[in-house]
């Protein structure tokens, strides 16, 4: 939601909502940028301080469940973004695969490797890029580096436990974005002229699909299954991050018993 110009894929909060409850950190960067933790942490804690001292209480909303744990529980310090090292990077992605990377990766750090998948390009690049730097593992320096001071969050957490459902949903929500112009946005995306698909922007699950299927890659029917399985898989990502840390709290998915103990948490907080 922080790329202008990206609204129906990501679902952004109508211009009627936000005009309801004031949003923060939507549409601050272009598609053509790229947008880290680090800069999450940095932006959440500007909007957060305004919040508060306008004497409100700021809810952090979503899925992305790296940015929460860098916020909460703060951030290695880690060297800065080599452009010479990164455009590298991405010419031998280009000519080999990022696929071939990720080989790379779990030979200097498999602990990492683990945990990225083979075509997450922007942390297998950012992982090599680091050990280039520094000479050791992306793991090992977030092991003994000192950290940036994290911040207190009530976590709460709803979980689907009927996954039948939750795959018809992902296939309705879908189709739902279609019918409301997701493919005429990314093709004015593409119309930019700066824009191309390998940028993380252009990666993210329903914009790498259908970009393909302009590009004549695959037909319409593989575009729509291959981004609900993509959408899944994120899903079933989300859920496995969410049940392995401790400090979540997790919600019925019973949505009026849930709204009532994330009321109560939220005036228990208050007091």
């Amino acid at each position: 939601m922080v790329y202008r110009g990206m609204n129906i894929g990501t679902a952004k909060p109508s211009l009627n909502l936000r005009g309801q409850i004031p949003h923060h950190l939507i549409d601050i960067i272009e598609p053509t940028e790229i947008y880290s933790a680090g800069r999450f942490v940095t932006d959440a804690r500007e909007a957060l301080a305004g919040i508060r001292e306008r004497g409100h209480f700021p809810l952090l909303v979503g899925g992305t469940l790296l940015y929460l744990r860098a916020l909460r529980d703060g951030l290695a310090e880690l060297p800065a973004a080599n452009v010479k090292i990164r455009k590298r990077l991405d010419e031998e992605a280009e000519e080999y695969g990022w696929a071939a990377l990720h080989v790379r990766l779990k030979t200097v750090d498999p602990t990492a490797a683990e945990k990225i998948s083979p075509t997450d390009r922007q942390r297998i690049q950012r992982a090599l890029e680091v050990y280039e730097l520094t000479g050791e593992p992306l793991t090992l320096l977030h092991k003994r580096q000192n950290r940036q001071s994290g911040m207190p969050v009530r976590a709460l957490a709803l979980i689907p436990e009927n996954r039948t459902k939750l795959a018809e949903r992902i296939e309705h929500r879908f189709d739902e974005m279609v019918a409301a112009g997701l493919t005429d946005e990314i093709k004015g995306l593409r119309a930019r002229g700066d824009t191309r698909s390998t940028m993380p922007a252009m990666r993210a699950v329903g914009y790498r699909q259908i970009w393909s299927f302009l590009d004549g890659e695959y037909d319409w029917e593989q575009a729509r299954a291959k981004t609900i399985a993509a959408t899944r898989q994120l899903a079933k990502r989300q859920m496995t991050w969410l049940r392995a840390d401790s400090n979540i709290e997790y919600l019925p998915t019973q949505i009026n018993r849930a709204a009532k103990i994330a009321r109560d948490a939220f005036h228990n907080v208050m007091r």
